[in-house]
Parts: C-alpha cells; sequence; structure tokens
C-alpha cells in the first residue's frame, strides 16, 4: 500500500495531465456536434468489430454441434427424397397412406482408409442407435459401402474402395446394370462390368444404384463415366467411373435402414428354394 502511494505521489502530475486531457476530450466531444458524431460512429465501429471477432470464436467451437446439426438434416432430406420419389411410380396409392420404406441415421466417420487394398471405415454409430450389419452407407455426394459389422456403440463399414466387395450399379440413361468395382489403384474411379458391348454410353453419363438389392434404393448416385474401353472380341465393354464421393475427406455420412428388407429376403429366399 505504501509503495503504491508513493509511486501516485511520484507521478501525480502525470496523471493530473491525463485526467485534465480526458475531461477535455469529454468536453469537445459533448458540446461539438462533429466531434460527437465523429465518436460515436468510431465507437460504435469498434463495438461491432469486437463483436463480430468474439462470435467468430463462438462459431469455432460451435462448429462441432454446427456439423452434426447439418448431418442430422441431410439424413432427414434424403429421408423425405426417398419418400417423394414414390410418387413418380404407377402405385402412388400406397404412397397417400404413408408408405415409406427407408429410414436415416446420420453418423460421424471416426477413422477411414483410403490407400490399402480393402478399405474399411469406423462410425461412432452402433446397435444402441439402431445399426444393424448390412445397411447402406451414403454420404451427401454418393455410395460410399455397406455396414460390415456393429457393436454397441461402433460400426465398421465395407467402402466401396475394398476389392472384396462389388456394388450393382446402372446406367441412367440405358437401364443396362452390373457389378461395380474398384481396381484397388486410385480412389477416384472404379470400374462399371458386364454391360453389353452394343450399349451406348458416353462420358458424363450417371451411373447410379440400381435398387436390385436390398441394401441401396435405386437412384442414389455413384459416380459419372470417365472413359469406355471396347476390346476387340470382347462381349462386354470396360467402363471407367469417376466417383461421386470424396473418400478421403469423409466426414459425416448416412446410415441408410431399409424398412422392407426383411420381407423382401423372405420371399426371394422361398422363390429360389422353390
Amino acid at each position: 500500500m505504501k509503495s503504491l502511494l508513493n509511486f501516485l505521489i511520484k507521478y501525480h502530475v502525470f496523471f493530473l495531465f491525463l485526467l485534465l486531457e480526458l475531461f477535455s476530450l469529454t468536453l469537445i466531444v459533448r458540446y461539438n456536434n462533429f466531434h460527437k458524431v465523429s465518436f460515436l460512429n468510431s465507437s460504435n465501429a469498434l463495438t461491432a468489430n469486437v463483436f463480430e471477432k468474439a462470435q467468430s470464436v463462438v462459431d469455432y467451437f460451435n462448429l462441432k454441434r454446427i456439423n452434426e446439426s447439418l448431418s442430422e438434416e441431410n439424413a432427414r432430406l434424403r429421408q423425405q427424397l426417398q419418400s417423394l420419389l414414390l410418387t413418380d411410380i404407377e402405385n402412388a396409392a400406397e404412397y397417400a397412406i404413408g408408405v415409406d420404406t427407408v429410414e436415416a441415421y446420420s453418423a460421424k466417420v471416426i477413422r477411414n482408409s483410403v490407400n490399402k487394398q480393402y478399405n474399411y471405415l469406423t462410425l461412432n454409430k452402433g446397435a444402441s442407435d439402431g445399426i444393424e450389419p448390412d445397411m447402406g452407407v451414403v454420404s451427401a455426394d454418393g455410395v460410399i459401402g455397406v455396414v460390415l459389422d456393429v457393436s454397441k456403440n461402433y460400426s465398421t463399414v465395407l467402402s466401396i474402395l475394398n476389392g472384396r466387395w462389388a456394388i450393382n450399379a446402372k446406367h441412367e440413361k440405358t437401364n443396362h446394370f452390373g457389378p461395380l468395382r474398384w481396381d484397388g489403384r486410385d480412389p477416384s474411379f472404379a470400374y462399371l462390368e458386364e454391360i453389353p458391348y452394343h450399349v451406348r454410353i458416353n462420358k458424363g453419363d450417371k451411373i447410379i444404384t440400381s435398387g436390385y438389392s436390398s441394401i441401396f434404393p435405386e437412384g442414389i448416385s455413384i459416380g459419372v463415366v470417365e472413359e469406355v474401353e471396347h476390346s476387340s472380341g470382347d462381349t462386354f465393354q470396360e467402363v471407367k467411373v469417376r466417383l461421386s464421393a470424396d473418400f478421403g475427406g469423409l466426414f459425416y455420412v448416412q446410415v441408410l435402414k431399409n424398412k422392407n428388407k426383411e420381407e423382401r429376403i423372405e420371399l426371394e429366399k422361398s422363390t429360389r428354394n422353390e
């Protein structure tokens, strides 16, 4: 306390000067319209800038919550889109009474690989969240893979970038279909096989899910045709497809549940047995 008093006594002239300066500035701003307006404009600009910076900091720390919210919204919109697609089928009466065959769950990718021969993903959702094996997994851009194994809180996904698995795909314009496989090299491309030689396919044509399996509904984007190779003597042509999804930048995905899957599997199994 004594040191503080000594300091104030020693520099009292300087502090008196500052006090008088502040008092003078107050009088100038208060009784001079020009200076008053200038001061208010400057203070408002400074305050706005401070609030803007502060809000930027708050927004940064809220990014996780915002991303999760957007992912959940994407899942809901995907489900609604699938419902709306049902209005285009001939049996629209079924849609009118509330038929909805696909349910979507949002999940975060917590582990991923693209540079191995057999690539997998790990999601932060599991059995307790409604995730089951053999559910389809998609991103906002296109097909990602299929759920392989599930624990209580996590699940693993077999990626398209895995030579052990092929997805049933089709050429949107002609409806010709075949297995789409990754060749283990570039994660941006896969190959659509078993497309007859006479089918006309051009660069830029869309490749989508066929709907012939119980995993993915029809019409989800897989990619676009990059190149078509015609080898002499071959019955089929090789179609190089640029994948829609950016597998190296996956963050949030949607897991699709086909509500009528068991019914369809049982019916098809019964038919095969007969």
